[in-house]
């Protein structure tokens, strides 16, 4: 029997990377559903190839574009998640891949409707973790990230108890800047900073990875899913993104997990249990390469700094999040510097409202909300209040 998949965020890297794996095992899958924003062209292409039962399109415009594009087409075209007419049984795998908080809401919905929900979203485990995780066990959800870090954390975590780890290696390539001088930081564009050298990825966790913010997300992410301590983690630059994760056991033997930078493993392994020839996907194997680990420089890379301020109230990783969605998208529209990221965010977390939200804990999305409101609102008025202390 074909299995039902969907896809949230199909136009995405993950999602369309996902889309190439199950075209090649075509006869296993029945595409329920697919997702996307604003690109009309790949929904398009999509929509002509895969012929999913459903396609969501978020953007009211491009709605409306492909709405009437498709207007007699068994695709039903729909603009929201509450329009799907769900059957009794259960979709078999839902592929979570929407970016940003955005995220968050489809990802609890399809949490409850399928068998196993591959975890894409660092928002969704950031911010609401605790929700997802309550769900999963009610409705027995399996649970799997497919971050190359977190999905290597846990495949390096089976057969071992919390008790034996010593520390747990968050590998960082180092991002397009690694080997710039600090002191030309300032003069970096968006187009610098969207070209990483080892992964192909999304403008936004481009971004990321070159402030190496991605890494404080995944660290706030593996502490959310995995049972210890903030001082059981470390941070570690490794250039040939070969390694995306180490464990050292208190018995002296230390693990590590190697691939290649290529988003497909982790991902085909997560679809088909780890039962699969990975040479159907990837035609080059290269041989075992050298690699080389060391630690991150802080002044350098200055988000590192907060990684003590983490765990320092509840609802900090939801306020880190939401202002950092929202000075890289002013980057990107070339509307404050590189180097204004890392100082405009350490700014919130002074805000005299800053513990009020921080302390406060969610218990519901509504709460999230608030909380994630309020950094957004509260970054743009620092990044307004910057410009005209200028003029």
């Amino acid at each position: 029997m074909k299995k039902k998949i969907v896809i949230l965020g199909s136009t995405g890297s993950i999602g369309t990377t996902s889309l190439k794996i199950i075209e090649k095992k075509r006869k296993l899958f029945n595409i329920e559903i697919l997702s996307a924003n604003k690109n009309y062209k790949k929904i398009y292409r999509q929509i002509i190839k895969f012929k999913p039962r459903y396609f969501i399109v978020t953007n009211n415009n491009i709605f409306l574009k492909i709405k009437k594009k498709f207007k007699n087409k068994k695709t039903k075209i729909l603009n929201n998640y509450k329009q799907i007419s769900f059957s009794k049984k259960k979709i078999d795998i839902t592929i979570a891949s929407i970016p940003g908080i955005a995220g968050l809401e489809p990802t609890i919905n399809f949490t409850k409707k399928s068998k196993k929900i591959l975890l894409a979203n660092k928002e969704s485990i950031i911010c609401g973790w605790q929700i997802i995780r309550k769900l999963g066990k009610r409705y027995k959800t399996k649970i799997i990230p497919i971050d190359s870090e977190h999905f290597s954390i846990m495949k390096l975590l089976e057969n071992h108890k919390v008790n034996e780890i010593e520390k747990i290696y968050i590998t960082a390539s180092g991002g397009p800047f690694l080997n710039m001088a600090k002191s030309k930081f300032k003069n970096i564009k968006p187009s610098d900073a969207i070209k990483h050298p080892k992964w192909s990825m999304g403008k936004k966790i481009s971004v990321d990875s070159s402030t190496l913010m991605n890494k404080i997300l995944e660290l706030m992410e593996a502490q959310k899913m995995f049972p210890f301590d903030l001082k059981k983690y470390e941070i570690i630059i490794h250039p040939q993104s070969l390694v995306h994760a180490i464990i050292k056991l208190k018995n002296g033997i230390t693990k590590l997990l190697y691939h290649e930078p290529d988003m497909t493993i982790p991902i085909s392994n997560a679809i088909f249990d780890s039962r699969i020839d990975i040479s159907s996907y990837i035609k080059k194997k290269s041989k075992i390469k050298n690699i080389e680990f060391f630690d991150p420089s802080k002044k350098k890379f200055p988000v590192l700094k907060l990684i003590p301020k983490l765990n320092k109230h509840v609802s900090t990783p939801i306020i880190i999040n939401a202002a950092n969605e929202i000075l890289v998208d002013q980057f990107l529209k070339k509307k404050i510097s590189f180097t204004s990221i890392f100082k405009h965010l350490f700014l919130v977390l002074k805000d005299k409202n800053y513990r009020k939200y921080a302390i406060y804990k969610p218990t519901s999305l509504r709460n999230i909300y608030i909380i994630d409101q309020w950094a957004r609102m509260t970054v743009l008025k620092i990044i307004d209040r910057k410009k005209r202390a200028k003029h």
